[in-house]
């Protein structure tokens, strides 16, 4: 099955789970069983945050795991290996979440040939502004990457520029700041949503800040996924190896209320 096939793939049985998890924290070993806890417990899609020093777009929760993720020795190349000992048991869509630097550092080309042989399905880059989004999506499309545009709700005024060339789905940022669970969402979320999915021709997910069941629910009603990754790294940081059956219980019922 090739990468397009895989993540439209994942889309087509109904809501999308999306779920984010840092690799290499607590080691690459855990973050292989997590993953693969999550997928059990019904994620139709992983991303694998690839730890950097200045994350900007991050809260504490996922700043921290960035740090005990590269003080355990976590590199790319390591996550790399990672996706290919996945891909020799399962075949659900598999993405990389990363700023820019540590792609430019290890060279587009590199970067996506390594995508490519490896089983990387597509990217996220939060911090690619999309004026520059030229600068490496050739690259990635020549090696079958799907690179995942993000819209946040201060993009509302050239929707239109910024949907036309998305790939795979599009990332819609559900709450305006740093990542991490809110008490609330923006309000204004559900309009944008259908603003989104009124111009796009592929999935609309949305993601940032949500953390519980219900907030969940409330996002299903207009995206087509539900992107979690905060709360289920905070379970990490409280369980650090022994997080398995945790995160499985959350993930569960994170696809329950989307899936209702």
């Amino acid at each position: 099955m090739n990468r397009t096939n895989r993540i439209a793939g994942a889309f087509g049985k109904g809501k999308a789970f999306i779920a984010f998890i840092t690799g290499g924290d607590p080691s690459i070993e855990k973050s292989e069983e997590y993953i693969l806890k999550m997928l059990e417990a019904g994620a139709d899609i992983i991303e694998i945050g690839i730890p950097f020093s200045d994350p900007i777009a991050e809260g504490p929760t996922i700043q921290n795991a960035n740090i005990r993720a590269l003080a355990a020795g976590t590199t790319v190349d390591k996550l790399f290996s990672l996706v290919e000992s996945l891909r020799k048991k399962t075949e659900a869509p598999l993405l990389f979440m990363s700023y820019l630097n540590p792609v430019f550092h290890y060279g587009y080309e590199r970067f996506f040939s390594a995508c490519e042989g490896k089983g990387v399905d597509g990217i996220i880059i939060p911090d690619l502004p999309f004026e520059e989004h030229g600068e490496l999506a050739d690259t990635a499309a020549a090696h079958g990457v799907t690179l995942i545009s993000m819209i946040a709700p201060s993009s509302e005024a050239r929707l239109g520029l910024l949907i036309r060339p998305a790939t795979g789905f599009i990332y819609t940022v559900a709450s305006m700041g740093v990542t991490g669970v809110r008490s609330q969402l923006d309000a204004g979320l559900d309009g944008l949503l259908k603003k989104i999915k009124s111009e796009a021709t592929i999935p609309v997910a949305a993601g940032f800040g949500i953390g519980t069941a219900e907030q969940a629910r409330q996002v299903a009603r207009y995206a087509d996924g539900v992107i979690v990754g905060s709360a289920i790294v905070r379970l990490v940081e409280q369980h650090g190896a022994n997080a398995a059956s945790q995160i499985f219980e959350f993930v569960s019922r994170m696809k329950s209320a989307i899936s209702s």
